[in-house]
């Protein structure tokens, strides 16, 4: 069998609050081979999010592993753990995180222009995009200016514009009424099939875990 993109081993994280400790994930272990769609589902507080972050080396376990594409994230120099989130993984958060500042295809181009791709190159990338979620026409708006649901399309193709091997994205329609976010998912699942790029969705929506082929339960941190 081929080598799994991604790895968690036996990983635990917590956090100091005040006095007492807050245990978020127990000795979790779990394995998605490349190309694979998976949903994290779980109450508030189970882990998901937090498992979610760990996977994209976002932040590290307290203990265990995190592995991608063979690396252990842990032992990365710096450098290379932000070359590898930047060109690598494609974050699609709840909150969309666009800079207010930027237009809608500012905003999709900003990751390649980090990852040094020629502006021209990154901007043609980026219309294709907008134009493949619906926003050809919405390229030169602020954030202030689109709807909940167009700025999530923004977020999906920020996401997607240095063709990522993996998508992570956290409750992507959670602030979305139902059927805007189920016009999300079909975008995000369309895109993925396209390049048959590993999806990883954070969901306590039963409608969106049904999308996935394989759905795994976190309760209290732990794997059920």
């Amino acid at each position: 069998m081929s080598e799994p993109l991604l790895s968690a081993r036996a990983v635990t994280k917590s956090y100091a609050m005040g006095k007492r400790t807050l245990e978020v994930l127990r000795s979790v272990s779990l394995d998605v081979a490349r190309g694979e769609f998976l949903a994290l589902r779980g109450a508030s507080g189970a882990g998901k999010s937090t498992l979610l972050h760990l996977f994209g080396g976002l932040d590290s376990p307290n203990a265990g592993e995190i592995w991608f594409g063979g690396n252990n994230l842990a032992t990365l120099p710096e450098s290379a753990a932000t070359a590898l989130r930047n060109r690598k993984i494609g974050f699609i958060f709840q909150a969309y995180h666009l800079l207010p500042e930027l237009d809608a295809l500012e905003n999709v181009c900003l990751p390649a222009r980090m990852a040094r791709t020629p502006a021209a190159q990154a901007e043609r990338r980026g219309r294709e995009l907008l134009a493949r979620v619906g926003l050809s026409e919405r390229l030169d708006h602020k954030p202030y200016e689109l709807s909940g649901g167009e700025q999530q399309r923004v977020a999906i193709a920020r996401a997607l514009i240095n063709e990522p091997e993996l998508i992570l994205a956290d409750e992507p329609t959670g602030n979305l009424d139902s059927h805007t976010g189920g016009e999300i998912i079909e975008v995000l699942v369309g895109l993925r099939n396209e390049r048959n790029t590993t999806l990883i969705i954070a969901t306590h929506d039963a409608d969106v875990a049904a999308r996935a082929p394989k759905v795994i339960h976190l309760v209290d941190g732990r794997i059920a």
